[in-house]
């Protein structure tokens, strides 16, 4: 059975970005999918330091819910990452989060299937989508679309509830993602993951 983490940003558990999520769970569930939501918006995570000690460990240096995640997300499938907008970006916790989640872990993220969500009153919102969903592109995971956007509207969950444009998003979201997570291992099964290539690093170290 196909399984995919969910991750909620914000630090309301009740709030908009956990009512589009539960959404998509909801669909998973009709699609025979596997999920778990875990809310990580009121944990206490601090940001990377650059320190590289993740590469002796193989994990990171701070024990906290980083590490935990780590390994859920090393079984699961695919991952949704939910986020409110702060300032037009994602919060705080959940980039602190994503920084280390995907720099400390040696495990590849190839193929698994990657999808940004996120949580607006008005404005900020595609700006806040871009940055997500750039720890999926730089991973080799494929990233989930919709027919717009992965966002909702609203300044609380009931609001949410009565954006039907944003939760039939979600809705979409899933059963795509889910399609894209059966495709891939089919054609795993069948040809074998594509191979990538990690022998050329290009920094400019003489300044030219």
């Amino acid at each position: 059975m196909a399984k995919v983490l969910l991750l909620n940003g914000s630090p309301h558990a009740c709030g908009c970005t956990a009512t589009a999520l539960e959404e998509m769970v909801r669909t998973f569930g009709d699609e025979g999918v596997e999920t778990e939501l875990i809310h990580v918006g009121t944990k206490d995570i601090r940001g990377c330091i650059s320190c590289n000690r993740c590469a002796e460990l193989g994990r990171c240096v701070f024990d906290d819910p980083v590490n935990e995640i780590a390994a859920k997300f090393q079984a699961a499938d695919g991952l949704v990452v939910g986020s409110p907008v702060y300032y037009g970006s994602p919060n705080g916790t959940i980039l602190a989060l994503m920084d280390r989640l995907f720099y400390s872990t040696p495990f590849s993220k190839h193929m698994k299937v990657g999808a940004a969500v996120v949580s607006c009153r008005r404005g900020g919102n595609t700006a806040s989508f871009d940055v997500l969903n750039k720890y999926f592109t730089i991973s080799g995971m494929p990233v989930a679309s919709s027919t717009y956007w992965n966002q909702v509207h609203g300044f609380s969950a009931e609001d949410v509830k009565k954006d039907l444009e944003g939760l039939q998003t979600m809705r979409n979201l899933a059963r795509n993602m889910t399609f894209l997570i059966r495709a891939i291992q089919e054609a795993k099964e069948k040809y074998g993951l594509p191979p990538v290539e990690h022998s050329v690093f290009t920094s400019f170290p003489d300044g030219k």
